[in-house]
């Protein structure tokens, strides 16, 4: 980079005084400053831009090394239940002795699975509402001009 130190500032400015002259000098000196402000800003979205595309290449890079031994780790798991398989179903035709020597009958699958039909995603606190309601814990969040206006006593109560 270019090294401006403060008397090379100094002196770039003597010289635009010079040549712009005092009367336009300031209206030069802001268009000079927007235009490298804007050049900045060129620069850092450019940098940005640059940065971003290099994290999602590292990110495509990692989703392929995790979907390739997702991959691996699906086909290993139906090799294996594929090969528990063939083993109980020659089980099941009488090809294995030990099976076919034992002599107890084969029970029924169990009952297929039925959803218990409760609302999981309903939030429950610990304490019974009852309780709350009856030790006196606020249920409803208020603000304090609502809570002031709730206890203010109402005129000609109080007499």
């Amino acid at each position: 980079m270019i090294d401006l130190g403060f008397d090379k500032m100094l002196i770039v400015g003597t010289v635009a005084l010079l040549v712009i002259g005092p009367k336009d000098l300031p209206r030069v000196a802001r268009t000079v400053g927007t235009m490298l402000g804007k050049a900045r800003r060129y620069v850092t979205d450019v940098k940005a831009e640059v940065s971003r595309s290099i994290e999602l290449e590292e990110l495509q890079k990692a989703k392929a090394q995790f979907e390739s031994a997702a991959r691996d780790v699906e086909h290993s798991v139906h090799e294996q239940f594929n090969q528990i398989g063939g083993e109980v179903s020659g089980a099941l035709s009488g090809d294995d002795t030990s099976w076919s020597s034992s002599g107890s009958a084969w029970e029924p699958p169990p009952p297929a699975y039925k959803h218990p039909d409760k609302h999981w995603r309903v939030k429950r606190g610990a304490m019974p509402r009852w309780y709350k309601q009856r030790q006196g814990v606020r249920q409803k969040v208020q603000s304090g001009a609502a809570r002031v206006a709730r206890h203010r006593p109402r005129p000609g109560t109080l007499k």
